[in-house]
């Protein structure tokens, strides 16, 4: 099968004589992580403001990490978010 520059931009096709079209980022994600970091970074920022009763993010920490179930949990959170965020569809950099 040759891959010319038109075949890359449309995708590839499979057995069956159908196309499979190349993954695209949806903008509806970047738009959850947007306001998901939005949420975090304000409610930081009223928490050291002090304007409401809101706990910064240490004290929430703090309470969590008293008990060993809450360290242990959060160490489960935190390789996940490191297999997702650093691992997972990771390339050798001097790969081809």
């Amino acid at each position: 099968m040759r891959h010319n520059e038109s075949n890359v931009r449309r995708g590839r096709s499979v057995p069956g004589g159908r196309e499979v079209g190349m993954a695209r980022h949806p903008l509806i994600g970047y738009l959850v992580w947007l306001v998901l970091f939005g949420a975090v970074f304000a409610w930081e920022g009223l928490a050291l403001a002090r304007v409401t009763g809101v706990p910064t993010l240490s004290d929430a920490f703090r309470v969590i990490m008293r008990y060993p179930f809450g360290r242990w949990a959060l160490f489960a959170l935190w390789l996940w978010a490191g297999w997702h965020f650093f691992i997972r569809g990771w390339h050798f950099l001097l790969r081809a």
